[in-house]
């Protein structure tokens, strides 16, 4: 039997075209759209770290008078230390680091256990039911229950930085279980029937197999967390009582005065504390990325 070759398909198969197929890589050609856009994307994030840096370099006089853009000379390295002195930036730096620990640990382990019973247990109405609740409270902003956790929080002997990192776990556990739940239904059912089959329990499932797989979402809600609670300043104003227990972005509030604004020595202090968040992302993000982008699978 023979069969019938259309020519024109023939020819359309030409050396470059199978060439391209074969490496995925050279089947992709930027153009100048894309290069444009991905240059003012850049220059969105890169001329105010300009400024900031500029700024933190300036002197008094400089910070008050000039452009901004324009750069110091000679640099004024002092800043940092005076902003290091002015804030006590270690205490400062330390009671943050601890807030955003217990808020990063706490809202992945509560998350994904969360998650895992509602993502398993779907069709019972009662885990279903929950987590719409959990996302409803997406929609409810810290200001407007502020009040309530103060007194809260006073009344339980939590106003302090313990509180403030429950309170970030809780305000973070709706956006992270949308996340894990998307996640989790990606990974088969048959994984976890062949470990129940030798003899694991639910318990074990969880923790030896399913976590594991969880690690780009657990960096994704990692960093979501850390930032929310690194950069916070409403909630550990109005919650900690103790002035000096206060965190970071708090203590920075002292260059805001009432007749003027120490910009050079506040950008320092700002440059300090951005540092820790930019490591973190930079260790990150390749989780980050794979966890947002296999979390939007289903």
């Amino acid at each position: 039997m023979s069969v019938a070759i259309d020519p024109a398909t023939v020819s359309a198969v030409t050396p470059e075209r199978a060439r391209r197929q074969k490496d995925p890589k050279e089947s992709y050609r930027p153009n100048w759209t894309t290069t444009i856009l991905l240059i003012l994307a850049s220059l969105t994030v890169l001329i105010p770290l300009y400024f900031a840096i500029a700024m933190s370099l300036k002197t008094a006089a400089e910070a008050a008078s000039g452009t901004g853009l324009s750069w110091p000379w000679p640099m004024q390295f002092g800043n940092f230390a005076e902003a290091w002195t002015l804030t006590d930036f270690p205490r400062a730096f330390i009671i943050s680091l601890l807030i955003s620990v217990v808020s990063v640990a706490g809202a992945i382990v509560l998350s994904s256990l969360a998650s895992y019973a509602i993502a398993r247990n779907w069709d019972h109405r009662g885990f279903r039911y929950s987590y719409f609740y959990l996302l409803a409270a997406m929609f409810i902003p810290f200001p407007v229950i502020a009040l309530p956790q103060i007194k809260l929080t006073a009344a339980v002997n939590l106003d302090n930085p313990l509180g403030v990192a429950l309170l970030h776990i809780m305000f973070q556990l709706s956006f992270s279980v949308l996340l894990y739940s998307a996640f989790l239904r990606s990974i088969p059912h048959e994984l976890e029937e062949s470990a129940r089959i030798d003899g694991a329990t639910t318990w074990q499932v969880f923790w030896k197999l399913i976590f594991p797989l969880l690690a780009p979402m657990n960096a994704t809600v990692g960093i979501f967390a850390f930032l929310a609670s690194w950069n916070d300043f409403m909630m550990p104003s109005l919650i900690t009582a103790d002035s000096r227990l206060q965190t970071l972005p708090v203590v920075q509030n002292i260059f805001q005065q009432q007749f003027n604004t120490e910009y050079n020595v506040a950008f320092a202090s700002y440059l300090m504390a951005m540092a820790p968040t930019i490591l973190v992302y930079i260790f990150a993000q390749r989780w980050v990325l794979s966890g947002v982008t296999r979390g939007a699978i289903k």
